[in-house]
């Protein structure tokens, strides 16, 4: 395979030299071709059950931005974006070419962005069937794109295909390569799905902002009574997809928005959710996605002769993940651009067990507590962890942000301001210790706080400003035991909490310095 050959051509170029090509295969045949090539099982009620080998998550330290002159002066680099050369890029893509050569192959049209106006189209080539069937379900399905048409994005997608670390020029056997002036993306040696997934929203979150267009790692809902709606950011474990699909409204999507001065839409077509300990009563509607026709669940434990599901068993990773198309949820939006959002609400999950369960935001609060992303991770109830990790990840989603976060800072102030949006931050982590002493806070309260502030439950209630962080706390909430409200009176040592949380105030002030030169003097001073 010759490196050189014209950069809009790659697609026509492996389609044309494949063994055999399944083009646009409808679920049914993609399931179909599955389970005849061995890829998964299929599973009581029709979900599709698939191992994704050794890498079970998004592998971050072989993430890399190719370093074009078009592109340097906008892109964050740094462990998020890692620069890769133009030379190495070519070779990695002329490595992947020659492998892809004279392989059956599947090829899925697509489109992200449910706004006509900001629509690119994603070509995803792979030579696995279910990876066909996971583009088809997440991304928008299109029709096939014309002869001589060439997509924005193309995905060469091939899992199976090993590089050699250093001598490829890359740091292990796998590479997530992303050339954006050329619309190329380059994923090998992972079989994870997410992968595809997460390098377009990488990508749309480079192209979108440079077009005053504000794209955010947030789910979003809307009344469908009174039509307004809500965003909601969280990192992974924080309840983001869980609060969001809630039956008194309609989903909008869990993960993928974009801001304009029109309204906010949905960038995917579907949902991939978390679902390690799924629970029907508290989970419901997602839980019954679990056994659905056209559900892929990724690394799943399930019986194989009674065909059924372990939905706690995390032997192979916590990271389990059911990708299920948007439209089979019960309660879905299905208009292109929703309403301008009322209510911005912020989840953190802190396993230290000191932020309340719910603080009102200023403006400021909320640019500050937004550029630093805070949350506990807990290192997936590995054996011998106690303590939990703090994690401060700009914007809510540090590794797929393209641009410096200040840019996205920049925009939401902007569309803040514009609608006169409330912003909210909602722990739901402990309460009464942290991790390991207290408990975590149940989903069904923090349920009854979010429907407090989507109903506008908060308008008569008085506030105590907290001595640290500064921002407002309620002194009460429908249906909620007032106690719940102040962190510090369910510990039973008032003292340790103030120690814990001034310890994590002075995290959040470290980690901010990155940004206090580039904001604000009211936004630096916005923290604890």
């Amino acid at each position: 395979m010759v490196i050189s050959e014209a950069p809009n051509n790659v697609s026509d170029m492996v389609i044309a030299n494949a063994a055999q090509v399944h083009r646009n295969l409808s679920v049914p045949v993609l399931y179909e071709h599955a389970v005849k090539r061995g890829e998964g099982k299929l599973l009581e009620g029709g979900t599709f059950a698939v191992y994704s080998g050794e890498r079970t998550g998004r592998s971050p330290k072989d993430k890399y931005m190719v370093r074009h002159p078009d592109i340097s002066e906008h892109v964050w680099w740094g462990q998020h974006n890692q620069p890769m050369s133009t030379e190495t890029f070519e070779r990695v893509r002329a490595k992947t070419l020659k492998y892809l050569k004279g392989r059956e192959l599947y090829v899925q049209d697509c489109v992200v962005a449910q706004d006509p106006e900001h629509r690119r189209t994603v070509r995803v080539i792979t030579e696995q069937a279910y990876h066909s069937l996971f583009a088809r379900t997440m991304f928008i399905p299109s029709e096939q794109l014309a002869d001589g048409v060439d997509p924005d994005l193309t995905i060469l997608h091939a899992p199976f295909l090993q590089f050699s670390g250093e001598g490829d020029g890359v740091n292990s056997d796998a590479v997530v390569a992303l050339n954006l002036p050329e619309g190329i993306i380059v994923i090998a040696g992972t079989a994870y799905a997410g992968e595809m997934k997460k390098s377009v929203f990488s990508a749309m979150n480079y192209y979108l902002p440079l077009e005053g267009v504000l794209s955010l790692h947030s789910a979003a809902n809307v009344d469908p009574k009174t039509g307004k709606s809500a965003l909601f950011f969280g990192l992974s474990g924080t309840g983001k997809t869980t609060l969001s699909t809630d039956p008194e409204r309609l989903l909008i999507g869990d993960d993928e928005h974009a801001w304009t001065e029109t309204g906010i839409f949905n960038i995917e077509g579907g949902c991939y959710a978390k679902i390690i300990r799924l629970s029907k009563d508290a989970e419901p509607d997602i839980f019954e996605q679990t056994h659905e026709f056209g559900t892929i669940l990724e690394n799943v434990i399930f019986d194989e002769h009674e065909r059924t599901l372990d939905l706690d068993n995390d032997s192979i990773t916590e990271n389990t993940r059911g990708s299920y198309p948007l439209g089979s949820l019960r309660n879905v939006w299905d208009g292109e651009v929703a309403p301008h959002p009322t209510h911005v609400i912020l989840l953190t999950a802190d396993a230290y067990g000191v932020l309340p369960p719910i603080a009102k935001l200023s403006t400021a609060q909320a640019l500050y507590h937004f550029l630093s992303g805070y949350t506990c991770k807990l290192a997936g109830t590995e054996l011998g962890v106690t303590d939990p990790q703090t994690t401060f990840s700009p914007c809510y989603g540090a590794p797929f942000m393209a641009l410096n976060p200040t840019v996205y800072a920049d925009l939401l102030q902007q569309r803040l301001e514009m609608t006169h949006a409330q912003t909210w931050l909602i722990n739901t982590g402990w309460v009464g210790g942290k991790f390991g002493v207290g408990k975590r806070i149940a989903i069904q309260e923090t349920r009854k706080m979010v429907r407090a502030i989507l109903n506008d439950g908060f308008t008569d209630t008085s506030f105590t400003t907290d001595p640290v962080f500064g921002f407002d706390v309620p002194n009460a909430c429908p249906g909620v035991d007032a106690k719940l409200l102040n962190p510090r009176a369910m510990w039973p040592d008032p003292a340790a909490y103030d120690e814990v949380k001034a310890g994590l105030g002075g995290k959040f002030r470290t980690n901010f310095e990155q940004f206090r030169n580039l904001v604000g003097r009211e936004v630096a001073e916005a923290g604890p």
